[in-house]
């Protein structure tokens, strides 16, 4: 997607993306949960900006040893199938190789077949089942994992 930006998320970014966690999940978090990963040295919050850099998504993931766990990906409704949720998920992968993390993982609603589909077409392979992992409504998760190859091979 053109004119796109990919940020390290900033204290100016956070209420936008309380709003986009809103619209997007039954157990949002919230301004304040956001505003702690600020000072999260395993953190790294991305948001994308917009051609008047405004939010138009973001993702959050840590990395902890040799794993990486994205916790939140959400892209605005209006701003869904343009890149947006690709360019996120590779630059968090990226953020993760450059702290050493050997694979990137996440779970999804089986429901949600756009997201699935698009973790797959970038590498994502279902590893896993989590039983009853989401709530309103309740469904069970996928885990899915991308391992990056070992460059030094």
């Amino acid at each position: 997607m053109k004119n796109v930006r990919i940020v390290p998320m900033r204290a100016e970014h956070i209420p936008a993306l309380a709003q986009l966690e809103a619209l997007c999940f039954s157990q949002p978090w919230s301004e304040k949960s956001l505003a702690e990963e600020l000072d999260n040295r395993t953190a790294h919050f991305l948001a994308a900006l917009g051609e008047d850099d405004s939010i138009i998504g973001y993702i959050g993931a840590f990395t902890v040893c040799e794993s990486c766990y994205i916790s939140n990906i959400a892209v605005f409704p209006e701003q869904r199938r343009r890149g947006v949720g690709r360019l996120l998920l590779r630059a968090a992968a990226e953020q993760a190789r450059l702290r050493g993390a050997e694979s990137i993982s996440l779970e999804v609603r089986p429901s949600n077949h756009a997201a699935i589909s698009l973790y797959k077409a970038e590498g994502y392979e279902e590893v896993g089942l989590r039983k009853s992992f989401y709530r309103d409504p309740q469904e069970d998760a996928l885990i899915l994992t991308l391992t990056f190859e070992n460059d030094n091979k």
